[in-house]
């Protein structure tokens, strides 16, 4: 037995950060994070307004610069910029809470775009990839629409799919439900729940409780710029360990 799981033990985290720190001017977002997640791993960023969690999200593709510290995909350090940051972050999927698709292109061809100019697919391969993927999210009928057609939540699956054109190694999604009508979140979640299920890396910041205790394999509990928990879900919404976690979910549950 132990023999077989040596390989495994052995690779690399999908996502490490060491000794990260980051400020926006005199404030000190990001306080000496170090977090290693493997692949295949679930892991949701939870706490207070303001505690460092989108921030944290945002470094790991270097769409926040860090002031200290070494971020590694898959065992390769993530440079500060060039060619080799643009082909890193390639491997990384990110979703917002705002959809950020291209207004003027078809819901199709939004799919198709990175993985034609970035990856240099042939169209029909990305056409064929990108409506396997339309189709898994449920908006294939919607192929030949424009983002303004949809509703909030066709168009954040859209966007789900358009990151997983890229066959990306990880995907980050940064609060991907809070700009959705509440009757549209869960469509988004059960797309997520689907993901996870299959073995995807995913770093997920949200208010989405229910997901959490659902998906996640693992919580990281943030507050003023610093991992104060990290768990795993029943732990910690039965038994948070911190007077900050037992204070946030108080107000959170309640509602």
């Amino acid at each position: 037995m132990t023999a077989a799981a040596s390989p495994t033990t052995s690779a690399p985290p999908m996502v490490s950060l060491q000794h990260v720190d980051k400020h926006f001017g005199d404030l000190h977002v990001l306080r000496d994070i170090n977090l290693d997640i493997p692949a295949g791993q679930v892991v949701v960023l939870l706490g207070p307004s303001g505690s460092g969690k989108s921030t944290l999200c945002r470094t790991i593709n270097r769409l926040e610069p860090i002031d200290s510290g070494e971020i590694y995909l898959d065992g390769t350090l993530l440079p500060d910029e060039g060619r080799d940051l643009a082909a890193l972050r390639a491997e990384v999927g990110m979703v917002f809470q705002s959809f950020n698709l291209f207004a003027h292109k078809t819901i199709l061809e939004n799919v198709t775009l990175a993985p034609i100019k970035v990856r240099k697919k042939s169209k029909a391969d990305a056409e064929a990839k990108a409506m396997e993927l339309l189709r898994r999210v449920g908006v294939a009928e919607q192929r030949d629409k424009y983002p303004a057609q949809l509703s909030g939540g066709q168009q954040q699956r859209v966007a789900i799919a358009r990151s997983l054109a890229m066959e990306p190694r990880v995907m980050l999604f940064d609060e991907p439900t809070s700009a959705l009508d509440p009757e549209m979140v869960n469509e988004v979640l059960d797309v997520m729940v689907s993901l996870a299920e299959d073995g995807m890396t995913m770093v997920v910041v949200t208010h989405e409780m229910g997901f959490a205790r659902k998906a996640a394999r693992r919580v990281i509990f943030m507050a003023d710029g610093a991992i104060v928990e990290d768990t795993d879900p029943d732990s910690f919404f039965s038994s948070p360990a911190s007077d900050r976690a037992r204070d946030f979910l108080s107000k959170i549950l309640d509602h």
